[in-house]
């Protein structure tokens, strides 16, 4: 990803859906302007979702996703259709690609309410519409915000789709804010970013770049130090911050230095409120404390990268929590998209602020355990927790 690039994360995510051979890859290559999908008049012809990053506007930057038919059969049939629920678990928005020369099917029908109970709003692509009838009457569609004609050969209604999704999207609700909401113009904000063996050469990791630029909108000013700095750097500030973010690894020293009238928090857990669900994850959090040898604990990333010796998440995150409870508990790690469908053998799941997934996968996760009986929270929280410092560092959040 390019230092301008808006992360995959905060991009709204468009998949398309429908029945082997219905004209997605198509309709996707036309919509993206280029040969993203690979397509024939082979059924089956995409084998795993694929996804193409662009600009929709007005809407603003998008993830279009190609899946594959959610017919297909056999045993590969069938984990390509699972890989297609994976897909629908993580978009904020559908379109239901249907053959207009066959019409409306029962996998169609079954997908329409699949949307609708997961309250996904979805468009309908009516594809192929240069082998039918130009005035053809368009089928009703109860549950789709809107019903369009395309043609993936004449560009019929190409323009128009896109249009549709960009409104459609926009409409589909206020967009959250990370920490913006919690300042005025002028304020000044603390950032505690380490810098050791873990912290990634010469950059900033996604959680802090976005905090800063979050900061700016809200017209505030960022203050960016290290922790071995931050007493110095409190010290020599004009007055006193409206807040201090840390990197919750460094939880318990920098409670110590900021005062205790001063807002603290984390990255973590704003990440946290801002893609999840903030008071089921502090909630999770007390879970902690009543761990025993023969306890599972899930522990997840929403990203994939490199394990470094002191990796929070598969090293320092077990040791604190054997410290705080005196037990060694079984650990298993999970990061991407491998987030597990049954939760119920797990007596409690810490996940990663979920910085590069989507706001509806990380709620759809955070339900996930919370429909199963399972408690979640997260790394940020769970490290607060452990710290004694939990209910200071979520009291700017009115919880």
């Amino acid at each position: 990803m390019g230092l301008n690039d808006t992360p995959s994360g905060e991009r709204v995510q468009i998949a398309f859906f429908g029945v082997r051979n219905a004209g997605k890859s198509s309709l996707v290559n036309a919509v993206t302007g280029q040969s993203l999908a690979v397509v024939s008049d082979v059924a089956g012809t995409t084998t795993d979702p694929v996804r193409k990053a662009m600009e929709l506007l007005p809407l603003g930057p998008v993830v279009i996703v190609d899946t594959p038919g959610f017919d297909d059969e056999g045993a590969l049939g069938e984990l390509r259709v699972e890989a297609t629920r994976k897909v629908l678990a993580t978009c904020d928005l559908a379109v239901l690609v249907v053959d207009a020369t066959r019409g409306f099917c029962e996998t169609d029908t079954g997908l329409l309410s699949l949307f609708s109970e997961q309250g996904i709003p979805c468009v309908v692509a009516s594809a192929k519409s240069d082998l039918v009838q130009q005035d053809a009457a368009l089928p009703a569609v109860t549950g789709a915000a809107a019903v369009v004609r395309v043609s993936s050969i004449t560009g019929e209604g190409i323009g128009e789709l896109k249009e549709t999704l960009a409104r459609v999207g926009a409409a589909a609700g206020p967009e959250p804010q990370l920490i913006a909401d919690l300042l005025d113009p002028g304020d000044m904000v603390v950032l505690v970013v380490p810098i050791d063996s873990a912290a990634p050469k010469g950059r900033l990791i996604l959680p802090q770049q976005q905090v800063i630029r979050d900061v700016l909108e809200a017209g505030a000013c960022a203050v960016i130090t290290r922790d071995a700095e931050l007493a110095r750097t409190l010290a020599s500030l004009p007055g006193r911050p409206r807040m201090v973010v840390t990197d919750s690894q460094v939880f318990g020293s920098v409670a110590r230095v900021v005062p205790g009238d001063v807002p603290l928090t984390s990255f973590s857990i704003l990440f946290s409120r801002y893609k999840g669900d903030l008071a089921v994850q502090v909630a999770g959090a007390h879970a902690l404390d009543t761990l025993t040898d023969r306890s599972r604990v899930l522990i997840c990333e929403g990203c994939t990268h490199h394990r470094q010796c002191e990796d929070i998440g598969t090293v320092k995150l077990p040791r604190l929590v054997r410290e705080h409870t005196g037990a060694d508990p079984l650990f298993e790690f999970v990061s991407g998209g491998d987030f597990p469908i049954d939760l119920s053998g797990y007596d409690l799941v810490i996940h990663c602020g979920g910085c590069t997934l989507g706001a509806r996968a990380m709620r759809g996760r955070v339900a996930r355990a919370r429909d199963q009986g399972v408690p979640f929270t997260n790394y940020g929280v769970a490290i607060a927790h452990m710290h004694g410092i939990l209910p200071r560092v979520i009291e700017p959040f009115g919880l």
